[in-house]
């Protein structure tokens, strides 16, 4: 059984705890269940059903720690694992940053858990993929995709009574289709807790037009552009920076919320008064976990508010010694949109480009944020509100936080997925000045 209630864990974890000699102990249980299938060139090449559980002990004497996990749940498998995990903490050198377990919390239920998404069978999943490979075929075009649905849950118990509870579902999506020539690609990518909300069909078909729409793509000079990203493409684009909202890291001088000379950028207007990002659990197009691993409870905290840096991320060791409050990191990560469509977007574009997706994106410089990258699966060169034609793609050298500086026009938020880590974001599109692409690129 992969999937335990709360109550079944509960038992089941505490029955670990009793067994430990540790000054401190926790113990974490976690399971997942789900399917997948995965198709090439138009036919399935594999498909699969997966479940795990595990169980991780994590035994503390003083600031010595040690962690052992196991997957099998008799009483002697149980026994050892606590025992291995006191051993290794007997043998691991003092953390200076230690800090002591929390105690009984109390925690919101999550928004995550949906039962229909539960229910997913083999036959549902088979019949997605169905709808996808005859559009691709329609349009006379390759398609390689991956669909995949999960159900899971994790459960944390310590020795000072902090229990917490969460599950979640879980289903995503990416198209990539290809002409046969090889010289047109579009891509989609869909994630969801809500299965009822996916449909293949019609983000296949939006990879379908991309693709039929960028072959015989033109050269244009590279340099500073008027862009129009996609959500696609602005979640690639602002993942990186989603991750940096840390003030040990601003205060240390190893980010773009460092202030030079020391310290960090809070209250400081970084970026242009129409952007607001923020992390919120219980949002409903984007639910996450109510709580963290350290045992501590997330609500609705804003980040970046009207372009000013309103929040950093305190974790309690950095909070302790800086003098602060402890901000836990968020489970999300939300951006606030407009009301123009993408379509009102290019209509008022005099010379711009617009920009399905970038990808193999890199850090050239983290103190300013400076990325590099390229476009792909469709860029497509805007003149006097039309789309004209497809384009070569580009590699970008650009930052973020300057983008952001540069925003025009936002559209409606939309739930976005980053296959790299698997996350899902709620971002709009944005039309961006004087974006920077430095050079030619002869990829597709």
């Amino acid at each position: 059984m992969a999937i335990f209630k709360k109550d079944e864990a509960l038992v089941l974890l505490k029955k670990v705890i009793a067994l430990s000699k540790a000054d401190e102990c926790e113990v974490a249980l976690t399971g997942s269940e789900g399917g997948n299938i995965r198709y090439a060139r138009n036919s399935v090449s594999t498909s699969g059903e997966i479940s795990s559980l595990s169980l991780a002990v994590t035994s503390s004497f003083g600031k010595k720690t040690g962690t052992a996990t196991i997957n099998e749940f008799d009483d002697a498998s149980l026994e050892k694992v606590v025992r291995r995990s006191e051993e290794l903490a007997q043998l691991a050198p003092e953390n200076p940053e230690y800090m002591p377990l929390l105690g009984a919390q109390t925690f919101k239920e999550s928004k995550a858990y949906i039962p229909a998404t539960a229910a997913v069978t083999p036959d549902v999943r088979a019949e997605a993929v169905a709808k996808s490979i005859t559009v691709s075929k329609d349009a006379k075009l390759d398609a390689a995709g991956f669909i995949e649905n999960t159900t899971s849950f994790s459960a944390v118990l310590n020795s000072k009574g902090m229990y917490g509870y969460d599950t979640d579902t879980d289903v995503t999506f990416s198209i990539t289709t290809r002409n046969a020539e090889g010289t047109g690609s579009g891509y989609a990518a869909r994630g969801f807790n809500d299965v009822k909300k996916l449909d293949t069909l019609g983000a296949t078909k939006i990879a379908a037009q991309k693709a039929n729409g960028s072959a015989n793509a033109k050269a244009i000079e590279p340099g500073k552009y008027t862009v129009i990203l996609e959500p696609v493409a602005v979640t690639y684009f602002l993942e990186n920076m989603f991750r940096s909202f840390d003030a040990r890291s601003a205060d240390e001088g190893r980010s773009f919320m460092s202030k030079p000379g020391g310290g960090n950028r809070l209250g400081e207007k970084l970026m242009d008064e129409k952007v607001t990002i923020y992390s919120d659990p219980f949002n409903e197009e984007l639910p996450s976990s109510t709580w963290n691993r350290d045992g501590q409870a997330l609500e609705r905290m804003n980040w970046i508010e009207k372009g000013v840096v309103k929040n950093l991320a305190y974790s309690r060791y950095w909070a302790q010694k800086t003098n602060k409050s402890a901000i836990p990191f968020g489970s999300n990560f939300i951006m606030e949109g407009g009301n123009q469509s993408l379509e009102e977007m290019i209509k008022t574009t005099e010379r711009g480009v617009l920009v399905s997706r970038l990808w193999y994106i890199r850090m050239v410089d983290p103190q300013t944020l400076l990325l590099t990258g390229l476009t792909r699966d469709g860029t497509f060169y805007i003149e006097n509100g039309q789309i004209k034609h497809p384009i070569k793609n580009f590699r970008f050298n650009e930052s973020p936080v300057i983008a952001l500086n540069n925003v025009e026009a936002l559209g409606k938020p939309e739930r976005s997925i980053s296959v790299e880590s698997y996350r899902s974001y709620l971002v709009p599109p944005l039309k961006i000045r004087d974006f920077t692409f430095s050079s030619l690129s002869d990829a597709i």
